[in-house]
């Protein structure tokens, strides 16, 4: 049974970053959305429908006993795992920008890849809680990383880079933290260098996002296009900025502005302080995530919150790491705050996990 209340300080966090969020989705749409759909308010409306229904889904998971999800976990993988094959299915699968990554629902659309990180995390932390002594075990270590691989191998059928880069290096962080002899890691290291290099030359154009990253002024309206915006919203930015809704990138300079690089539109806006801001409270929620899993005893809650960080923390690290140039293009949003539904909702759930998981700490902490 749930010993204390929830982490207040984390929700109230999710809450304020979710809604900086929103009100940066309209800054870096509205033009775009009066252009396309005539309506400035269009992705802001739609993001703010989401929201609703990520806060609903959020509420339902923090009331919830958190701890009895250990039950289902297989089933809701399993179920996520067919998703992410039935979107495969030509006439089930949606494609957009040359990825069939989407299921149509109506109006709307999901996107199984996001659902899948979540339910394979807790499924490897339901393993690692009632087998952690076969990680030591190269036999079964290699197991977990070729069923995380066969999976990762799956969302690039779509393909879908991105997602799969966040699930392995999520997963792999995971058996790291859980104890893992280092060895095996090396092994690891040396098979996933090989395996990038393998899937960087077989597609042109992953070759041309590590040309463009290297040197984006090759080719400035090609491949180093984006990369090339982003800086110049980043740059003028500035301390403080042009102000809210005054960014010069989002009338069509950089390419829709409301998703992966969104970070940098709230630069542009809102200076380095203002990103510096959305960071420390990025970090802030973290922390506590962090601080969350250390005071439970129980051996699923720590691994699935711990999973829950780390998975949370490789996103917004490539994300960031891409919109300042520290990192080759990868279409990977930002939690709580680029455009799309899926991504949106399955954060906040991620979150309301962390703060229900809170209910079972042993002690209250700063």
């Amino acid at each position: 049974m749930p010993r204390r209340g929830i982490d207040w300080y984390l929700l109230c966090g999710v809450v304020l970053l979710s809604l900086i969020g929103l009100i940066m989705v309209y800054s870096a749409s509205n033009v775009i959305a009066l252009e396309r759909y005539h309506d400035s308010f269009y992705f802001f409306k739609r993001q703010l429908l989401f929201l609703i229904i990520g806060y609903i889904l959020g509420y339902f998971v923090i009331k919830a006993n958190i701890i009895n999800y250990h039950k289902y976990v297989t089933i809701v993988f399993l179920f996520c795992l067919g998703l992410l094959i039935l979107v495969l299915i030509p006439g089930i699968g949606v494609v957009r920008g040359g990825a069939r990554s989407w299921i149509g629902l109506g109006g709307l659309t999901i996107q199984p890849s996001e659902f899948i990180k979540i339910a394979l995390i807790g499924l490897l932390a339901k393993y690692l809680s009632e087998n952690n002594e076969d990680l030591f075990k190269f036999k079964y270590f290699i197991a977990i990383f070729v069923f995380v691989i066969i999976i990762f191998l799956i969302i690039m059928l779509q393909p879908d880079f991105g997602t799969g880069l966040v699930i392995v290096i999520s997963c792999v962080l995971l058996l790291f933290c859980s104890g893992a002899p280092l060895e095996y890691f090396i092994f690891i290291i040396i098979i996933g260098l090989i395996g990038s290099i393998i899937l960087i030359i077989s597609e042109p154009y992953r070759l041309m996002r590590i040309f463009a990253f290297l040197d984006p002024w090759k080719d400035p309206l090609g491949s180093g296009f984006q990369g090339i915006q982003s800086l110049f919203a980043i740059s003028p930015g500035g301390l403080f900025g042009h102000g809210f809704n005054k960014s010069m990138q989002k009338h069509f300079f950089l390419p829709e502005p409301q998703n992966d690089f969104i970070f940098a539109i709230l630069i542009e806006e809102m200076g380095l302080i203002g990103g510096t801001i959305v960071l420390l409270l990025y970090f802030f929620t973290l922390y506590r995530g962090v601080k969350i899993s250390l005071s439970v005893e129980d051996r699923f809650l720590k691994f699935l919150s711990i999973g829950i960080v780390i998975l949370l923390f490789v996103q917004i690290f490539i994300n960031v790491g891409v919109v300042i140039g520290l990192l080759p293009v990868t279409g990977i949003t930002l939690p709580l705050f680029s455009y799309g539904g899926s991504s949106l909702v399955i954060s906040i759930v991620e979150y309301a996990m962390l703060i229900s998981i809170s209910k079972y700490r042993n002690y209250d902490f700063l």
